[in-house]
C-alpha cells in the first residue's frame, strides 16, 4: 500500500488507504463516521477516534482542505479528481527504471466496488513501489558524480598545530570534491551560523570531520552541512585509507541529501530512512538515524527497538563506537520515560564503550547526559559534577563549543536548582573563556539571554533581551535570538506597546515556523482576525513540516479557538499534547471542553 506524488513515496498507513478509498469511490457523498467504520473496519471493535485520527493523517498529507468536515453529518473529499478507466491507467505504468510523473489529480473509477478499487490500487502501487526501490538503489550505487565542497579533515593524532596537517580527499568517479583550504574544523564548528551563508551559494554540502587513531584502529567523526539540516556519523576501520573509503561509499546515499536539502516532516522522514535501511541494512548510520527520528516524533518503543538493532548489530561488527551510541539514546528513551534508574545504567554501559575506545567526544556527551538526568532526580550537586567533568572532556577533544555548552547548562541549572552563587560563577568563566576563544560576537548573546533569564520582571528581562537582538543582527534566527524576540514581542502586547511590538515584527524577513508564530499573536492583539488565522494557519503547518510539536500545538490551539476546523485541531491536540504543555495551556484548554 504503497503512496506516491510525482513518483516519490510517502507515508500511508493500511487503514489510511482504505479511508482514502472510501472517500475517493463515494465523491458525491457526505460520508458519516458510522459509513467509514461499516466500510474500512467491518465487524472489528473500534472507538470512533480511530476515523477522527485517519481523518487528521490524512489531511496532513493532502492539505487541511481536501476533506471537509460537514457538522454533525460527517466527511466528503474536496478535491478535484478525475475518473480514469483501469485502461488508461495500465497504459500509463512502464517498468522501466525511471518513474514517469503522475497527474496532478488523483485517478479513481467511480463505478468499481471499493475491494476491487482496493486491489487494483494495491497493485498499482506494489508495482511502483518497486520500481521506486529499484530507482533509490540504483540512485544509491550509481556512479554519477556528486559534488561536494569539503574542509580538510582534522587530523586530531597531529600535535605540530601546521595549517596542513589536515587529511584531504582526491576527486573520482563518484565524487567531485571542492577544497575549503582558508577554513578548518574548528573553526568552521564555531562560525557556521555566519559562514554557512557565505559558503552555500556555491557549495550547498559542506562536508567537515575530524579522524584519530587508537590501539590500531582508526575513528573518524563526520558532518555534512546541508541547506535544511545536518548529517552527522561516526566510522571506524582498520586504517585512515580504510574509514576515508567507507565515508565515500557511505555518501553515495541519495537519501542523505533528499533529507538535509529540504525541511520534511517526521513522517516523511521515517518513511524515507525506512526505504534506505531495506537497501542498505548494514549501515549503521542510517539505522540510528531512523532510531532518533522515531525518538523525535515521540514513538519511544519503536525508537528503543531500533536502538537495540542497532546495539546488536554494532556488536556483531564490534565496533564500540555505535554501541555506545545506541545505548546512550536508550538512555534518552528511559529518561523520557521517566525511568531514571535504567536511563542510568544505560549510561554507565555506554561511558565504558567510549572509554574502551578513548572516544573523548562521546564522553563528554554521556556527561552532559548524565547531567540532566540528574537535574530531573533534583540533585544539583551531581548536576555540577557531571557538567563540568562534561566540559573538560569536551576541551580534551578540541571541541570548545561543545565546553562553552556544559559551562552554559550549568549556569541554567543552577539557576534551575536556586544556586546563586554557582550561576553568577559560571556565567563569568564562561565570558572568559568566549573572549579567549575568540567566539563571534552571536554566541556572546548568550550570556546576555542568561542575564535576561535570571531577571524576574519581564521590565527587567527587556535591556538584556534587546541586547541579545543587537549581538545576533547578523543571525536573527539563531535560537537566542528567537526566543528573546517572541518574549519582547509579548511582553509589548502585555505593555499594549503595539507599535514596538509590530516594528519588531515588521523586522522579521525569513519565512518560518518562529517568524510566523509572532505574526499569529500580533494578528491577535491588533484584532485582526483574518490575517491571523492565516498566520496561525502557516505557523502549523511550518511547525508540522519541521517537527516542533509545542508550536504546532500552540497554533492548533489558537484556530480551535477561532472555531477553524475544530474537529481537525481538537483531534490533533488529543493525540499530541504533552503533560507539560497541558498544565501550560490547562484554563485555555478547559474553556474549549479539551
Amino acid at each position: 500500500m504503497l503512496l506516491t506524488r510525482n513518483g516519490e513515496a510517502f507515508a500511508i498507513r493500511h487503514t489510511e488507504a482504505k479511508v482514502l478509498a472510501v472517500l475517493l469511490t463515494q465523491l458525491e457523498t457526505v460520508l458519516n463516521k458510522e459509513d467509514i467504520l461499516c466500510n474500512v473496519w467491518q465487524s472489528k471493535v473500534v472507538s470512533e477516534q480511530v476515523v477522527f485520527q485517519n481523518i487528521s493523517n490524512l489531511r496532513s498529507l493532502f492539505g487541511n482542505d481536501a476533506i471537509k468536515t460537514f457538522p454533525k453529518r460527517g466527511y466528503q473529499w474536496q478535491l478535484n479528481t478525475e475518473v480514469i478507466s483501469p485502461e488508461t491507467l495500465n497504459q500509463s505504468i512502464s517498468l522501466q527504471p525511471q518513474v514517469q510523473q503522475p497527474p496532478r489529480t488523483i485517478a479513481v473509477d467511480k463505478k468499481r466496488s471499493i475491494w476491487q478499487f482496493s486491489a487494483l490500487i494495491t497493485i498499482i502501487f506494489l508495482v511502483i513501489g518497486i520500481i521506486y526501490t529499484q530507482n533509490a538503489f540504483k540512485q544509491e550505487t550509481n556512479s554519477s558524480t556528486i559534488k561536494l565542497a569539503y574542509i580538510p579533515i582534522t587530523n586530531l593524532d597531529d600535535t605540530s598545530n601546521k595549517k596542513h596537517e589536515e587529511m584531504t580527499l582526491q576527486d573520482n568517479s563518484v565524487f567531485d570534491f571542492t577544497v575549503l583550504s582558508d577554513l578548518n574544523t574548528e573553526l568552521f564548528a564555531n562560525k557556521i551560523e555566519i559562514e554557512y551563508p557565505k559558503l552555500s551559494q556555491n557549495h550547498p554540502f559542506i562536508l567537515t570531520g575530524k579522524i584519530r587513531t587508537y590501539q590500531q584502529r582508526t575513528y573518524l567523526d563526520f558532518m555534512l552541512k546541508g541547506p535544511a539540516a545536518n548529517w552527522e556519523g561516526q566510522l571506524t576501520g582498520s586504517s585512515k585509507a580504510n574509514v576515508i573509503e567507507q565515508l565515500q561509499q557511505h555518501l553515495k546515499l541519495q537519501v542523505i541529501y533528499d533529507l538535509i536539502t529540504t525541511d520534511q516532516p517526521p513522517e516523511l522522514k521515517l518513511a524515507k530512512l525506512s526505504i534506505a535501511q531495506q537497501v542498505s541494512p548494514y549501515d549503521l548510520i542510517i539505522l540510528r538515524k531512523l532510531s532518533i527520528t522515531y525518538l523525535k516524533v515521540n514513538e519511544l518503543d519503536k525508537a528503543m527497538a531500533l536502538a537495540d538493532k542497532l546495539i546488536k548489530l554494532a556488536q556483531s561488527q564490534n565496533n564500540s563506537q555505535h554501541i555506545g551510541r545506541g545505548l546512550l539514546y536508550q538512555s534518552k528513551i528511559l529518561r523520557k520515560k521517566q525511568l531514571y534508574d535504567l536511563s542510568s545504567d544505560k549510561l554507565t554501559l555506554a561511558m565504558a564503550q567510549f572509554e574502551k575506545i578513548n572516544d573523548l567526544e562521546h564522553q563528554w556527551q554521556t556527561w552532559y547526559n548524565q547531567a540532566w538526568l540528574a537535574h530531573y532526580q533534583n540533585d544539583y550537586p551531581a548536576v555540577k559534577i557531571s557538567l563540568l567533568k562534561a566540559a573538560e572532556l569536551a576541551y580534551s577533544a578540541k571541541n570548545k563549543l561543545g565546553e562553552i555548552e556544559s559551562l552554559i547548562t550549568l549556569v541554567s541549572l543552577a539557576h534551575d536548582h536556586k544556586n546563586n552563587d554557582d550561576k553568577y560563577l559560571y556565567l563569568q568563566e564562561v565570558e572568559r573563556k568566549m573572549a579567549a576563544y575568540n567566539f563571534p560576537i552571536y554566541h556572546t548573546a548568550e550570556v546576555s539571554y542568561s542575564y535576561a533569564t535570571f531577571a524576574k520582571a519581564l521590565s527587567e528581562k527587556e535591556p538584556h533581551l534587546k541586547k541579545v537582538l543587537q549581538l545576533t543582527m547578523l543571525t536573527p534566527e539563531h535560537w537566542v535570538a528567537q526566543s528573546s524576540r517572541r518574549q519582547l514581542v509579548r511582553h509589548y502586547i502585555t505593555q499594549n506597546r503595539l507599535i514596538d511590538a509590530q516594528t519588531l515584527v515588521d523586522s522579521m524577513t525569513a519565512d518560518n515556523y518562529n517568524n510566523s508564530y509572532l505574526k499569529t499573536i500580533m494578528a491577535q492583539a491588533t484584532q485582526q482576525t483574518s490575517a491571523m488565522i492565516n498566520h496561525a494557519q502557516r505557523t502549523f503547518e511550518q511547525a508540522q513540516l519541521a517537527g516542533n510539536p509545542s508550536l504546532s500545538l500552540d497554533a492548533a490551539l489558537l484556530l480551535c479557538n477561532q472555531q477553524v476546523n475544530c474537529d481537525f485541531y481538537s483531534q490533533y491536540i488529543n493525540d499530541n499534547a504533552t503533560t507539560d504543555w497541558r498544565n501550560v495551556n490547562q484554563i485555555k484548554l478547559l474553556a474549549l471542553n479539551l
